[in-house]
């Protein structure tokens, strides 16, 4: 082995990880979102966990993205440290998918359909397809495939380039004297370990294990003790996310090291102790690719049985090891942005929060105006700083997810929720608007007529509506509901005209001052930028499904077409929320 083989070796090596980090990241484009819904619901039961986490890290190829993902749930108080135990379990049983698929560039076969399975005979073709995918399609779906298959064809042909770097090691007596020293369980413990977590990636560390058996100088008694290694030294990249993070996001991290710690000293004491009494022939036999993927799984899948009804004992382990104080959980945590599509997710449920909470405050500031109450309005108040947080957090998080390497509905997605934040911060701004409305009117103890309340009492009902309308379409992400918010906007803005015109003849009449007709073009003023405002979170729903964000053409194409489903809405609305007649003469 000269030092081109060397240079070869880290070429592979380096193919290996950019092709699984390119693989994992169109998978996780194409699951992501998907994923982080079904983790939420589906993470009470240990089992459904365990499942749940073996299909996750199948599905995003990643145990160590599987366990950063955690880390950053748990730390923004999105995950209980409890219901994290089993999906760790089953990241662990998902990840051994990776060493059976390598496990293909062992097959020796004259055999023309064997010959096909292995990685350098289709990975050419593999990657042909990917490429021809990415370039017809812009964007989408197939783009993404297409990805995955050239992250996969990359990957493949890594494994295929430290293979062949490594095949002269076979012939030289100083490799065989090293190997000698890895016959000893706690040196081979400590160097799949050390790989592992100096590259950070056991699927990495695997495949060069297998890539060395090809030499047919690593026996199971070698390569046992060096997986068990590789597990634990997956570790460093959950150990190395915690960093900063809240005393549970630590304890997810310790429960991962305890997880394989432990599986380490009871599979191995188990494998010695029988060994010591039956005498395994294998264990001086050498081992292949599949030999290897074999005990990866069986070991993954052993210490999952063992330690699954002790679940609650890890946790407990975890939470006497973590003591110090917690730190204040973050709305967003960064660790999500390496996971986009479950950051999005977290970012619009952030977000279905911000709206809530504008709503709730308008509802308020529209109570008090009727019935002023110093510690309703003082709360209010408080509500406001929330929103402007929850905007500032979610408009600075969301331009460093628009830097990201995106699908297409991913930046849909973000797209909508950029311009939506806006809106419902201006809500809330209104809000205590119509606060400092109602304080003047308690300090100057202003009263409206009864005929000017009951107008006044038309329109609210009408403002409430519109908001709730939008708030739900929003939550649901409904388009059939968002279409029914412009009809009523318009509604509102002719009920505001005429609230005026009413106000202008009794003031004319002697009926009004024109103290109260500041007050109450303030309330209408704000009542109508609301249900603007409104107006434009529902046009964002409706069109940023087609990528497409020109409101004001939109907007004006529906008045001047007026289609049969928007006169039909706007007529309901203009007969529900119609004014009291004035009252002759």
């Amino acid at each position: 082995m000269d030092i081109f083989s060397v240079f070869t070796l880290f070429g592979g090596l380096a193919f290996f990880l950019y092709g699984m980090n390119v693989m994992s990241g169109g998978l996780e484009k194409m699951v992501g979102g998907k994923l982080e819904r079904v983790l939420r619901s589906m993470t009470s039961n240990k089992f459904k966990s365990l499942a749940l986490g073996a299909a996750i890290t199948i599905a995003i190829q990643s145990s160590s993205a599987m366990t950063v993902m955690l880390v950053g749930l748990v730390n923004s108080g999105i995950m209980e440290l409890s219901q994290t135990v089993g999906v760790i379990m089953g990241s662990n049983i998902g990840t051994t998918l990776t060493a059976w698929i390598l496990s293909a560039t062992g097959i020796q076969s004259g055999n023309l359909f064997m010959q096909l399975l292995k990685p350098e005979s289709f990975s050419p073709l593999v990657a042909l397809i990917g490429v021809l995918l990415i370039m017809a399609s812009k964007e989408g779906r197939k783009r993404d495939v297409g990805t995955i298959l050239v992250g996969f064809s990359v990957l493949m042909t890594g494994m295929t380039f430290m293979s062949s770097s490594v095949s002269p090691l076979a012939d030289m007596p100083i490799f065989k004297d090293i190997l000698v020293m890895f016959q000893n369980p706690i040196a081979g413990i400590l160097l799949g370990a050390v790989v592992t977590g100096i590259i950070q990636s056991s699927a990495a560390s695997v495949g060069i294990l297998q890539s060395l058996s090809l030499t047919g100088s690593i026996t199971f008694g070698m390569a046992i003790p060096i997986i068990m290694g590789q597990n634990i030294g997956t570790c460093v990249t959950s150990l190395i996310s915690s960093i900063g993070t809240n005393k549970n996001a630590k304890r997810v991290t310790a429960v991962h090291i305890y997880f394989n710690v432990l599986g380490t000293i009871i599979c191995l004491s188990l494998f010695y102790v029988i060994n010591a009494f039956v005498h395994f022939e294998f264990v001086d036999q050498p081992i292949s690719t599949v030999g290897i993927a074999i005990v990866h799984s069986l070991f993954n899948i052993l210490t999952t049985l063992i330690l699954l009804p002790f679940s609650k004992q890890l946790e407990k382990l975890a939470k006497i090891t973590i003591r110090e104080k917690s730190v204040k959980e973050e709305m967003l945590d960064e660790r999500l942005l390496l996971s986009p599509s479950f950051a999005i997710a977290e970012c619009r449920n952030l977000t279905i929060k911000m709206a809530q909470a504008a709503r709730d405050s308008l509802l308020t500031g529209i109570g008090l105006i009727s019935d002023f109450d110093q510690k309703t309005a003082d709360a209010l108040t408080k509500q406001e700083d929330l929103i402007d947080q929850y905007e500032d957090k979610l408009g600075t998080y969301l331009v460093k997810l628009s830097s990201k390497n995106l699908s297409h509905n991913d930046s849909n997605a973000v797209s909508e929720l950029l311009h939506a934040i806006g809106d419902f911060e201006r809500i809330g701004d209104h809000a205590v608007n119509l606060l400092q409305v109602a304080q003047e009117i308690e300090d100057k103890e202003l009263s409206f007529s009864d005929e000017a309340r009951e107008e006044l009492r038309v329109l609210t009902q009408a403002i409430i509506d519109i908001l709730t309308l939008t708030t739900e379409a929003f939550e649901k992400d409904d388009r059939l509901l968002a279409s029914k918010v412009e009809p009523l906007e318009q509604v509102i803005d002719g009920l505001k005209l005429e609230l005026k015109n009413r106000h202008i003849r009794r003031l004319q009449n002697g009926q009004c001052t024109i103290e109260l007709g500041f007050v109450l073009s303030d309330i209408l003023t704000n009542y109508e930028r609301v249900s603007d405002h409104c107006s434009n979170v529902a046009v964002c729903i409706i069109q940023i499904k087609d990528s497409v964000m020109e409101t004001h053409g939109y907007l004006n194409e529906i008045k001047t077409a007026g289609g049969p489903d928007y006169t039909e809405a706007f007529n309901t609305y203009k007969a529900k929320y119609s004014l009291p007649k004035l009252a002759e003469g």
